[in-house]
């Protein structure tokens, strides 16, 4: 008797829909097809132990599984409870008029309880593409999936729910989620403050202008300045993300199992890796490729701390996924891309000693140190970090003070303003959004000086040694500067700002 059962596999970070064809036979044997990897081939001891520890068994007959697109490569245990079903319908055990009219994936205990599984909002969207009229999973990832609107999502513990819901007439708790609700439960309330943030607020202005525009920013400075408290509190001023964006970004991370009995998420991701990451962990990649951390922190901000201990190799593999915004992936079978729109935020200290210029501050690095080690930094990168911002220790007079700073609510209202007035502004281009993602093109048009601020940009290019790469990176900076002060030209006073802001292409830091 041949049954029919879907289950899906997912692939970058969408789903294609896969039928597991079950055939019971006269004859003795259990034969496995479709190009399974080794967890799905182990899954005949994990089905054959939970069904007979809920009062069932594998037929003594021949069994055939086919895993069709039988050409496309299978991986991961949670084809165990589509295979378990389909067993037991072929073989005439149970009920199974409906069973073709859902998709059904779960990973099994020996004792039939449910485990998690990975993509369970990729898998719920391509079920309700395809017209199923509902999706059973293991309960932890129940929430995850009822995301998806029009869709039946059926959350159960025990393979045993489920035989009882086809071959009984038994009933399974529905999850049922408001989207909007779930959205906007969580938006507005960041883990870290910007008030708790003492002194610090030529910084923090820094900060503000990056998150304005969407520039990458790099922090220079001594241990113990505040580097990392800086960079963690920046995805706090950062526009709240729309309901696409909230989507976008919890489709990644549901690829990678991390929405376990989490809904949507609101908060734009924060990923800190720490610098002994290979370059398959950052950019994404394996035998079976999954996101790396410049995916899993769409949509928000990538850290880099201790920028120049990081392998070059590694660093360099980020280049072009910082211009394209998406990195792609490809295998011999099968090519897969993910989208890596990100804001890059690293720290770095101004020498292997971790001090320079500071007249108190130990001597430990030589010039030809230093430089080496400034260095490991290469120029097509750096070109890609419109921001250098040094960073001093805050005095103690500032950290022993009672009143608190400005909260970050505050400050993303101002960056949110900013941010609407790009979004008209590049309302017609297709790849820009926000300032930082202007190509020279766009910054001649957008970036228009009168003479004075020429004249100004000049002066300072060559008093202070700036490189040409400096140019276009000031007049971005210059252009979200204006959009905070709700100007439409650029001034000198915005090219003065911006000029700060180019700490690493002065002399004495990278030559």
């Amino acid at each position: 008797m041949l049954k029919k059962v879907y289950g899906s596999a997912v692939f970058g970070v969408e789903a294609t829909t896969i039928t597991c064809e079950v055939n019971v036979d006269t004859g003795v044997g259990y034969h496995l097809v479709g190009l399974p990897d080794n967890a799905i081939k182990e899954s005949n001891y994990r089905i054959a132990a939970a069904l007979l520890n809920n009062g069932y068994r594998i037929p003594g007959k021949k069994i055939t599984l086919n895993l069709a697109p039988a050409d496309l490569r299978k991986e991961g245990s949670a084809y165990d409870l589509t295979m378990a079903l389909g067993i037991l319908a072929a073989s005439g055990q149970i009920k199974s008029e409906n069973i073709e009219k859902f998709i059904i994936m779960g990973e099994l205990s020996l004792d039939g309880s449910l485990h998690a599984i990975k993509g369970a909002l990729p898998i719920a969207i391509k079920a309700r593409e395809e017209g199923f009229k509902g999706f059973i999973l293991p309960k932890e990832n129940a929430k995850e999936a009822a995301i998806v609107s029009d869709l039946k999502v059926y959350g159960v513990e025990n393979i045993s729910e489920v035989i009882g819901y086809f071959d009984k007439g038994e009933t399974l708790e529905q999850t049922i989620i408001d989207t909007r609700e779930e959205f906007y439960k969580n938006l507005d309330f960041p883990e870290f403050d910007f008030s708790d943030v003492k002194g610090q607020e030529s910084i923090k202005r820094c900060m503000e202008i990056a998150a304005a525009g969407g520039h990458n920013i790099i922090l220079i400075g001594p241990p113990g300045a505040g580097k990392t408290m800086l960079a963690k509190r920046l995805p706090s001023i950062l526009p709240p993300m729309t309901l696409h964006e909230a989507l976008e970004t919890t489709k990644i991370h549901s690829v990678v199992g991390k929405i376990k009995n989490m809904g949507l998420m609101s908060q734009r991701p924060f990923r800190s890796p720490h610098h002994t990451i290979s370059d398959v962990a950052l950019v994404g990649g394996g035998a079976y490729p999954q996101p790396g951390e410049i995916s899993l922190s769409h949509n928000g901000v990538l850290f880099l701390d201790e920028l120049p201990e990081f392998k070059r190799g590694v660093l360099e593999v980020m280049r072009q996924p910082l211009e394209d915004r998406e990195v792609t992936i490809s295998r011999a079978r099968f090519t897969v891309t993910y989208p890596s729109s990100f804001m890059l935020v690293a720290s770095m200290n101004p020498s292997p000693g971790g001090y320079f210029n500071e007249p108190d501050a130990p001597v430990t690095s030589s010039p030809a140190e230093m430089q080496r080690y400034l260095s490991k930094i290469s120029g097509p990168l750096l070109d890609r970090i419109d921001i250098h911002i040094e960073v001093t220790p805050v005095p103690f007079e500032k950290l022993s003070e009672d009143r608190k700073g400005e909260s970050s609510v505050e400050i993303r209202k101002r960056v949110t303003v900013a941010r609407q007035l790009q979004t008209k502004r590049f309302a017609e281009l297709e790849n820009v959004h926000y300032n930082a993602q202007m190509n020279t093109k766009q910054i001649r048009e957008y970036c228009k000086l009168d003479d004075a601020s020429k004249e100004l940009l000049k002066n300072a290019m060559e008093r202070l040694n700036l490189s040409a790469r400096a140019y276009d990176r000031i007049l971005k900076v210059a252009r979200t500067i204006a959009d905070l002060d709700k100007s439409e030209s650029v001034n000198g006073s915005h090219i003065g700002e911006a000029i700060q802001y180019r700490s690493l292409d002065r002399e004495g830091w990278l030559g």
